[in-house]
């Protein structure tokens, strides 16, 4: 496995594999591996030749409130993650090496982000876009790998890939869980005992929304209070938001029709949680 720090050296290599005819899957990570980015692995090692996966803390992606600075890091645990799963590349570059001290543009997002985690985190998703950009120019991937655990992020990388016309197959990877139902997430470690004993009641909550639409229950609103009232009752987190939005277009809806996300979002003391499970309403009872 190499690791490579130069967006330079990096496409020379890049360039090497596509003389060859050799296909690329990407996983793009901010590190502080778990076993859900794995899962992205195992899936870009089946159907690829080759698989990068790029290890950068995004400072553009995080607000003046947020953990950027606080944000785990363990490059060393994450360098011997990727090379006991197969990953041939790591990218591993520096702040400076992936944005100067000018910047000639600016990536804006216009659509699908007044919803959900954008709708709090102003400028998010246009430092994801931005990294985005220059990741898949980068690394020119015939796929690349995002987990479904961020699944409004998946939407707005649909919308990139086709919207800057990549020649790069999006590959939607669904979430991976621990044993109790709790999302895996590198910002878990910040939950203390009492609150990763509550922490699974998301999954658990989503589930009863999903539970109750089996029995015909259709109305957002029905839902939505039903994922909160158990959200409330079984922990002690801030309940951030629960939306309910046709999918991947993230629109607002009254009642469910075709396919939907129910998502949540809690505040703990140290960490925000994110879930959320997606279904199409017309194979809900198949």
């Amino acid at each position: 496995m190499k690791i490579i720090t130069s967006a330079k050296e990096l496409q020379k290599e890049v360039l090497k594999y596509r003389e060859e005819k050799k296909s690329i899957g990407f996983v793009p990570t901010m590190g502080y591996l778990h076993e859900g980015h794995m899962s992205l692995v195992h899936h870009a090692r089946k159907e690829n030749d080759l698989v990068i996966m790029s290890v950068f803390v995004n400072p553009l992606q995080f607000g003046p409130n947020e953990d950027f600075d606080s944000y785990p890091r363990d490059f060393e645990r994450d360098e011997r993650l990727a090379k006991n799963n197969g990953v041939d590349i790591i990218f591993y570059p520096q702040v400076e090496e992936m944005y100067k001290d000018t910047f000639s543009f600016h990536v804006k997002v216009l659509n699908k982000v007044n919803v959900l985690c954008g709708q709090k985190r102003e400028g998010h998703f246009d430092g994801v876009a931005t990294v985005l950009i220059k990741l898949f120019n980068i690394t020119q991937p015939n796929r690349a790998y995002f987990g479904m655990k961020d699944a409004q992020q998946v939407a707005i990388i649909e919308s990139i890939i086709e919207d800057f016309n990549f020649p790069i197959t999006l590959v939607p990877v669904d979430i991976v869980r621990e044993e109790d139902g709790l999302a895996k997430s590198s910002r878990n470690v910040y939950l203390s005992d009492q609150e990763r004993n509550e922490a699974p009641q998301l999954y658990e909550a989503l589930k009863r929304a999903k539970s109750l639409v089996e029995q015909g229950e259709y109305d957002v609103r029905t839902l939505q209070l039903a994922v909160s009232e158990h959200i409330s009752k079984h922990t002690s987190g801030e309940i951030d938001y629960v939306e309910i939005l046709n999918y991947p277009e993230l629109e607002p809806i009254q009642v469910l029709s075709g396919k939907t996300i129910i998502a949540v979002a809690v505040k703990f003391t140290k960490a925000r949680l994110i879930d959320n499970i997606t279904f199409d309403i017309k194979h809900i009872n198949n």
